[in-house]
């Protein structure tokens, strides 16, 4: 490669085409031209929003003139973008995985696509332990009975019958230890909880009990906590049977991925009394929808918008993680996290 590689540092309000720009100044000297993408207002989620995506199309056409390389986190990658700049020829995405891109279209124009995985790993996993603590010590309850209610009734958690538990001594199962599951599980054990894990796939020592069958970790949990992957196998992995194995008052926490989850049963044993809470990040369907049950389960959930990743730490490890890759494309050496 020669030294004047031009760039589009593609960025958004999450990660700012300056975090871009900074961190490609580290790793190779290139021409880069900056571009705020304000649409649309979250990151792409499927393929299938990124096609839909006729304005996003236009606006980067046209920023793209005489680019060899795009880094974003959100951009439209789509054929027709593709097709209309044939002298692209890298694609850096600021994310774990590139769903924002056409892949099978990137392989027929002989486009490099790399991606930044694991960008999320800490601060999800920082996250679930949030959620996790929220819903034990009901942390979201007593602030709204303060500011909402304007009631001093510390008392009411004073009692037995609404006093939180402890993480202490406290059985937690955790379902998936990958990037995410493995943090948790050694936050939690520093904490005094006594960490289970099932995972079929992980290999190697293990922070926490390794739990022979997913059906031996329920009866045993007070607390679960999912962190598998979505796949064929693992849809609906957490469905009635499975929460009915759990021992009364149990509480689930889910931010990793809605699909793990059946959220008909989570509301079916909240709204009987089975689970004592559910503290979700992520749902089957996104934006939660406004008749969605868990909206009307009250003090039973903690509900909060898919933003287990939203720390400032990750729009920064992507942007540099992103640019490391075009670094080595500049240098000729191996890429890293390459699709395609």
């Amino acid at each position: 490669m020669t030294s004047s590689v031009r760039v589009l540092a593609a960025g958004d309000r999450f990660v700012l085409p300056s975090l871009i720009t900074a961190a490609l100044a580290r790793q190779a000297h290139c021409d880069v031209r900056e571009l705020t993408l304000d649409w649309p207002q979250k990151p792409f989620g499927t393929v299938a929003e990124v096609e839909e995506a006729s304005d996003a199309e236009d606006e980067l056409i046209a920023a793209l003139a005489g680019a060899d390389v795009l880094v974003t986190q959100m951009a439209p990658v789509t054929e027709r973008v593709l097709a209309a700049r044939p002298e692209l020829r890298l694609v850096a995405v600021c994310r774990g995985r590139p769903v924002n891109v056409n892949l099978d279209a990137a392989r027929a124009h002989g486009v490099r696509v790399c991606c930044a995985p694991g960008r999320k790993a800490a601060a999800t996993a920082e996250f679930t332990v949030g959620l996790l603590l929220a819903a034990l010590r009901r942390i979201p309850q007593a602030h709204d009975r303060l500011t909402a209610q304007g009631s001093w009734a510390g008392s009411r958690y004073y009692t037995y019958e609404h006093s939180g538990l402890e993480v202490e001594d406290l059985p937690v199962g955790l379902i998936g230890y990958g990037a995410v599951g493995s943090r948790v599980a050694r936050v939690l054990g520093a904490l005094g909880a006594r960490v289970m894990v099932y995972d079929p796939y992980a290999r190697g020592e293990m922070y926490g009990l390794r739990m022979a069958s997913l059906d031996e970790l329920l009866r045993r949990s007070r607390v679960i906590s999912l962190h598998a992957r979505v796949t064929e196998e693992t849809r609906g992995l957490i469905g009635a049977r499975e929460l009915a194995l759990l021992p009364p008052g149990a509480v689930v926490v889910n931010a990793a991925r809605g699909a793990l989850l059946d959220e008909g049963a989570l509301c079916d044993a909240l709204e009987d009394g089975r689970l004592a809470v559910a503290a979700l990040d992520t749902y089957a369907d996104e934006p939660l929808p406004a008749d969605s049950r868990l909206r009307t389960a009250g003090a039973r959930v903690v509900l909060t918008p898919h933003v287990g990743g939203a720390s400032r730490a990750v729009a920064e490890k992507g942007a540099r993680l992103a640019a490391a890759e075009v670094g080595r494309w500049v240098r000729g050496e191996a890429l890293a996290h390459c699709l395609t």
